[in-house]
């Protein structure tokens, strides 16, 4: 994470994600309702991180994201599998196909964040927020797969990017705030 120091004047946490088109939302709040009647955790928005937790001035965050998204165009992506994490944040997650055109998209909005990605970044898509143990995470990519049995080679595009306020601090995320929703138009 960029800018680390929680003291720094004027800053928040912001973070980037792209978001499914509604039909595939709705089909993936289903299964995450299934989830967590089952395995509890935190409600939340079916998301892709692009940048996560960076520190920023809300002047900045704004500037970034718009500036990043100008001339980028909307982009395809597929579901490679249903998979579980180390993180609470990526307890159970969808893996996204590494495309070309899914990484090239990651690598130009963080690199208008300044924000220093992982190489072993995969692109995925969280499901369910916890702290579970491997035998639980076992059942829940299970109790997904029950839930939605199509979802792995899912297809859908992703033709916009939100800035997000996120508190790290704060596990019921429901602190958590749209900024703003900038459409991919490639102009």
């Amino acid at each position: 994470m960029a800018n680390p120091n929680p003291t720094q004047t004027g800053t928040k946490v912001y973070s980037v994600w792209a978001f499914p088109p509604e039909s595939v939302l709705a089909r993936l709040k289903s299964v995450m309702s299934g989830l967590r009647s089952e395995f509890g955790g935190p409600v939340f928005e079916p998301h892709m991180t692009v940048v996560g937790a960076i520190r920023l001035t809300p002047e900045s965050a704004l500037e970034m994201i718009r500036s990043s998204t100008s001339g980028l165009r909307p982009y395809k992506v597929k579901v490679a599998s249903v998979s579980r994490g180390t993180f609470s944040s990526q307890c159970i997650y969808l893996l996204i196909e590494p495309y070309k055109e899914v990484m090239e998209a990651s690598a130009h909005v963080c690199g208008h964040f300044g924000y220093q990605r992982s190489t072993s970044y995969m692109p995925h898509l969280s499901l369910l927020y916890g702290d579970l143990t491997d035998e639980e995470k076992e059942k829940a990519v299970k109790k997904t797969e029950e839930l939605d049995k199509e979802l792995c080679g899912l297809e859908f595009e992703i033709s916009e990017l939100t800035l997000y306020k996120t508190d790290p601090e704060d596990k019921s995320l429901k602190s958590w705030e749209k900024i703003e929703v900038c459409r991919l138009d490639g102009k």
